[in-house]
């Protein structure tokens, strides 16, 4: 098990947005940290109310966008008018290009929110979207698939080798993990024990395949673990 620090990973302030930056991004450059497998961005985000990113285009890139505060209203060049909520997954396939905004429309809290890319399996494909609800029971001391590339178990589908599952646990809860290969591990809120050491929010952790995983609670976390071919 390699842990990634939550606090040494990249930051910047824009004053209307605040992001940690897993892995180099922007004017963050970590030779050590450009990825994991085909996992390329993880950027914990935060934007203050009535603020948001205008639109911008991305290209070949599997874009995941998980809320965990607030409601982030999404706007593309597919036609796509969206709010995305805790407990929601959106997927956008930048195939051939794609343009999007985002924004924070409550005027009087943030939204906190992960955005996630991953490279492609095939490049060159029509964009399209995806977002799907996944309850809070679903993912409660349970490992829930939410992304895969056959979209399997009513999990959304990415362009890409990757099984990505969520999952909340609460102080002492617990369950078995999902046999994985490559895996990267992020907690997401609140704090657990992996192995026998403790990751609080914005840290992670990197395994070999086929490696031990074992998780349980500290404080009420939310974790997202990526299995990578």
């Amino acid at each position: 098990m390699l842990v990634r620090s939550g606090d040494a990973r990249g930051y910047a302030n824009h004053g209307w947005l605040r992001s940690f930056h897993t892995f180099s991004f922007a004017n963050y450059y970590d030779p050590e940290y450009m990825g994991f497998r085909k996992l390329r961005v993880i950027n914990e985000d935060r934007v203050e109310g009535g603020q948001g990113f205008g639109a911008h285009s991305h290209r070949d890139m599997e874009i995941i966008s998980y809320v965990l505060e607030g409601e982030l209203a999404h706007k593309d060049s597919m036609g796509h008018v969206e709010v995305i909520r805790p407990g929601d997954v959106q997927r956008m396939s930048a195939g051939t290009g794609v343009t999007h905004s985002e924004f924070n429309n409550a005027k009087d809290k943030l939204v906190h929110f992960l955005q996630i890319w991953i490279e492609p399996e095939q490049r060159g494909i029509k964009p399209s979207y995806e977002q799907k609800n996944f309850s809070i029971d679903e993912r409660q001391g349970n490992w829930r698939l939410v992304a895969s590339q056959d979209g399997r178990d009513g999990s959304v589908s990415i362009n890409q080798d990757v099984n990505l599952y969520a999952g909340l646990f609460d102080g002492g809860q617990s369950a078995t993990l999902p046999t994985t290969r490559y895996a990267w591990l992020h907690i997401a809120r609140g704090s657990a024990e992996v192995n026998g050491q403790v990751l609080e929010a914005g840290d992670a952790a990197a395994f070999a395949p086929d490696e031990t995983i074992e998780l349980t609670g500290r404080s009420a976390s939310e974790v997202l673990l990526f299995d990578l071919a």
